[in-house]
C-alpha cells in the first residue's frame, strides 16, 4: 500500500489530500508577514507551510552573486543581496517552526545546497522537499536522504530518466513522495501535463504521488486529485499584487480555502468505485423511470403486439427491458389503458 508519513500525518490513497501552502520567499524577508501567512494558511485548512532555504554565497558563483539585479521584484542591488534579504536566520527559523507547530501546521523547507541541509538539521526539520532544480543533483539528494527524514521530490524540468535516477538515489528511504511539476512560473494549462500523475502511479507503485501546481487557479489541483495525487503544493500569498516573482501566480487566502474545500469534497465524491443503487435515489427514480403498461384497452385472449404496449412513468411495474418477453404472448385477463403489465397476465 502506498503510504507517506510525516509526524502525525499518514497519507494514503484513501486519505484526505495533504496540502502544502508554499510560502517560499513570499514573506519578503519579514517575519511578521510570515506569521500572518501561517495564520491564514491554517484558517484555510492547509496541512503544512513550506519555506525555501539558501546559503547564497555557497550556492551561487561569485559572478552570479554579484550580478546586477535591476528587476522590479528585486530586494537588493545584486542578485546575491536580493536573495540574502529574503533569508531568515536560525533564531527566526526556530521561532517560525514553533509558531507553525503551535498552530497545528507542519513546518519545513526546501534546501538549495548542502549548507542549508545542515542548517535545517540544526532546527530539526521533520521532512525535506527537494526542488525541481536539484532533480539531477544526485549528491545533494543523497545528502538529504542520509538524514533519514521523509522526503518530497519535485520533478520539474526533467524527463522520466531523470526522475528514475533520482528515485534510485532515494530508494533506501521507504518514506518519500514524488510530485509532478512543470517549472514555469506561472505555468500554462497545456504545459502542466497532469496525466503524469497517472504515469508516476504506475511506475512508482509504493510511493504517494502529488502535484506541485504552478497554474493560476485551482482546477488543475482538483483534476490531479481525481487522477490519484494525494499531495498538492500551491504557492501562497496574502496579496498577489505584492512585489516578488511568485505572488502573481500564488493563491490568496480565499483561493486556498476554496481549493482545500473542493479537495475535501472531491474525496467524498470519488467514492469507492462500486456501482450500487442508493436509497436516496428511490423517490426520484420512481418519478423518472418507466414501466410497461397497456397502450389501450386490451381484451383477454389478445396476442400482444408491440403497439399494444406503452412505456410510461411512474416506476411501479415491470421494467422496460422485459418488453421482448411480452411480445407474441396471449393475455389471460382484460387490461385497461395504462394498466400495468404483469407476467401473471400472459401465457
Amino acid at each position: 500500500m502506498r503510504k507517506f508519513v510525516v509526524k502525525n500525518k499518514i497519507i494514503t490513497d484513501d486519505s484526505d489530500c495533504f496540502v502544502i501552502a508554499e510560502i517560499g520567499n513570499n514573506h519578503k524577508g519579514d517575519i511578521k508577514i510570515a506569521k500572518k501567512m501561517f495564520q491564514a494558511a491554517k484558517k484555510c485548512g492547509a496541512d503544512a507551510v513550506k519555506l525555501q532555504t539558501r546559503n547564497n554565497k555557497f550556492l551561487f558563483t561569485k559572478k552570479m552573486y554579484n550580478s546586477v539585479y535591476n528587476s522590479y521584484n528585486s530586494f537588493g542591488k545584486t542578485y546575491g543581496l536580493h536573495r540574502d534579504s529574503l533569508e531568515f536566520g536560525k533564531k527566526d527559523y526556530l521561532y517560525l517552526k514553533k509558531y507553525a507547530e503551535d498552530l497545528g501546521l507542519i513546518f519545513f523547507s526546501t534546501p538549495f545546497d548542502f549548507k542549508s541541509v545542515d542548517f535545517l538539521e540544526k532546527i530539526n526539520t521533520p521532512l525535506y522537499k527537494i526542488g525541481s532544480g536539484d532533480l539531477k543533483n544526485i549528491p545533494l539528494i543523497e545528502y538529504i536522504n542520509s538524514t533519514k527524514k521523509p522526503v518530497i521530490l519535485s520533478t520539474g524540468g526533467g524527463n522520466i530518466e531523470d526522475v528514475s535516477r533520482a528515485y534510485k538515489a532515494l530508494k533506501k528511504n521507504k518514506n518519500f513522495a514524488i510530485l509532478q511539476c512543470t517549472s514555469a512560473y506561472p505555468c500554462n494549462a497545456e504545459d502542466l501535463n497532469v496525466r503524469v500523475v497517472e504515469t508516476y502511479r504506475k511506475k512508482f507503485k509504493n510511493n504517494i504521488i502529488g502535484l506541485s501546481d504552478h497554474l493560476s487557479g485551482i482546477s488543475s489541483s482538483i483534476l490531479a486529485y481525481a487522477l490519484g495525487a494525494r499531495i498538492i503544493e500551491k504557492h501562497f500569498t496574502l496579496d498577489r499584487s505584492w512585489k516578488g516573482t511568485d505572488h502573481s501566480f500564488s493563491l490568496e487566502p480565499k483561493g486556498l480555502k476554496k481549493l482545500i474545500s473542493y479537495l475535501r469534497e472531491s474525496k467524498k465524491a470519488l467514492g469507492n468505485g462500486k456501482k450500487v443503487s442508493l436509497k436516496k435515489e428511490k423517490d426520484p427514480i420512481f418519478k423518472m423511470a418507466k414501466k410497461l403498461v397497456a397502450s389501450k384497452n386490451l381484451s383477454k385472449g389478445k396476442k400482444l403486439e408491440r403497439k399494444d404496449i406503452a412505456i410510461k412513468s411512474p416506476n411501479d411495474g415491470v421494467a422496460p427491458y422485459h418488453l421482448s418477453k411480452f411480445i407474441g404472448k396471449t393475455l389471460k385477463v382484460d387490461l385497461k389503458e395504462d394498466e400495468n403489465l404483469n407476467f401473471k397476465f400472459i401465457k
